[in-house]
């Protein structure tokens, strides 16, 4: 059966030692929940507390099944996960480094953004090296090719599609039926009611309605 114990996180001063220090500890034994007092580092320093939090630690015959399996190479899966669990980790900003605490799954979100930025930039990397394996006396600075192939061959290498902004201007038709409530009847106008509810839509990705008016409407009362 597991038990719940308390973890305790120090840091040293970073600029001088930088040490990192975990204490375990459960109060069963008489250690006082919370943090542990009078910690002191291997250089001599005070260490500053960063963060407390709860540690399962397995009874000794699960931790020695644990070592086993390790020592065969068979890794150990965890059977749960706590997104929400605070974990304190080294960021270096501008060569200072600091120790902040956040949730597992906000450091997962930093992670995945720095794996697609790492991504973003090596493909521009080779974005890059295929313009400037262009920009030589045999390739665009050749006098005998053509500003227009130049673009091309730009635009294929950017995977970009040149595209010019026009403007479209035109007169719908268009036949609706609508149940009209016999209250509503006498007062009915037609071009105010579309002006209100029809709406005009468009299954283009680039295409952006700016506007559009109703001018006239018929209707056939039957």
């Amino acid at each position: 059966m597991s038990e719940t114990w308390t973890k305790n996180t120090y840091v040293c001063d970073p600029d001088e030692c930088d040490t990192l220090i975990e204490v375990t500890t459960n109060d069963k034994f008489g250690f006082p929940s919370g943090s542990v007092r009078n910690i002191t580092c291997p250089c001599g320093r005070t260490p500053a507390l960063v963060s407390v939090q709860d540690a399962t630690i397995p009874p000794m015959n699960e931790r020695n099944n644990m070592e086993i399996n390790t020592s065969q190479g068979i890794s150990e899966v965890p059977t749960t996960y706590n997104a929400n669990m605070l974990v304190t980790y080294k960021d270096i900003i501008d060569g200072v480094p600091t120790y902040p605490t956040i949730k597992v799954n906000d450091l997962e979100w930093k992670l995945d953004r720095i794996k697609n930025l790492e991504d973003f930039l090596s493909r521009s990397q080779g974005t890059i090296s295929k313009i400037l394996e262009n920009l030589t006396a045999d390739g665009w600075y050749n006098p005998n090719i053509e500003k227009s192939e130049v673009l091309e061959q730009l635009c294929e290498i950017l995977d970009h599609e040149p595209k010019q902004e026009i403007r479209i201007t035109g007169t719908i038709t268009f036949d609706l039926r609508y149940d009209c409530p016999l209250e509503e009847v006498e007062d009915f106008d037609a071009r105010y009611f579309l002006q209100d509810n029809l709406s005009v839509d468009a299954y283009h990705g680039d295409i952006v309605i700016d506007s559009y008016e109703v001018e006239d409407a018929d209707v056939d009362w039957r």
